[in-house]
């Protein structure tokens, strides 16, 4: 982490000068005069890399220059890969890795959060004004994500989630997928074969089964006809029923 933030910072101020230079140079030939146009083409030229911080610019009516704030720059960059995570348990309940991956689990909240505003579940806008039909309406939203989020577990084998990720030995180091995950994003299909689906179009595949109720001409007599699931269907009902997520 430490060498990619120093690259990426020096790769930034080089950008950023670049742009710096080529003002300097027209400042220099005399088309760009003025400190208030100066500053106009300076302006946009800093902000472009969000290194502004690091560069130090004397700008007059008829000068231009620019150099970098060194002392700033070598404070910054000996913090570089060090950051910290502060938690309320003892030094006996998690070690630093530990911490570290508990920490990074807060992606399933962030994604919990984006599902309830977004159009699967649609929190809100909330139309109730009373408040136990709008704790109603809160509590269903909860149980809606609940069943999301088993189904979701249970149709591992079915969509491209990875269903084996290697644990880092490094928790800091950035996640990888595992070799099966890769020939499963590659061929489109599943490790047996069938085509691997997002979640949505899983549910869009169910949502062809049907039940039709027919009823004989002259007669009260009905009966309900259901549309035969094909191989995929068959397999994640399959699924959900194995992890007791219909029950």
């Amino acid at each position: 982490m430490a060498a990619d933030r120093a690259r990426k910072r020096e790769e930034l101020l080089a950008a950023t000068e670049r742009g710096l230079e080529e003002i300097a140079q027209r400042v220099e030939r005399g088309t760009l005069t003025g400190a208030d146009q100066i500053g106009l083409a300076v302006g946009p030229a800093l902000k472009r890399y969000r290194v502004k911080k690091h560069l130090e610019v004397q700008i007059t009516d008829t000068t231009f220059t620019y150099e970098r704030k060194t002392q700033q720059i070598e404070a910054e960059a000996a913090l570089d890969g060090i950051y910290v995570l502060r938690t309320s348990l003892g030094d006996g309940e998690l070690n630093s890795g530990e911490v570290v991956r508990s920490y990074k689990q807060l992606k399933v909240v962030e994604r919990a959060f984006r599902t309830f505003k977004g159009p699967e579940l649609q929190i809100r806008p909330i139309h109730h004004r009373l408040e136990d039909r709008v704790r109603a309406h809160v509590l269903l939203c909860m149980l809606a994500y609940y069943l999301t989020w088993h189904l979701r577990q249970a149709w591992t084998p079915l969509l491209f989630t990875d269903e084996n990720p290697p644990t880092q030995p490094d928790p800091v180091a950035k996640a990888t997928r595992s070799s099966s995950a890769h020939r499963k994003a590659q061929s489109k299909r599943t490790t047996t074969g069938e085509p691997a689906h997002s979640y949505k179009s899983l549910l869009a595949e169910l949502a062809t089964l049907t039940r039709n109720t027919i009823r004989l001409p002259g007669t009260p007599a009905t009966f309900n006809k259901l549309a035969n699931a094909n191989p995929t269907q068959a397999r994640a009902l399959e699924l959900a029923e194995t992890a007791d997520v219909l029950t």
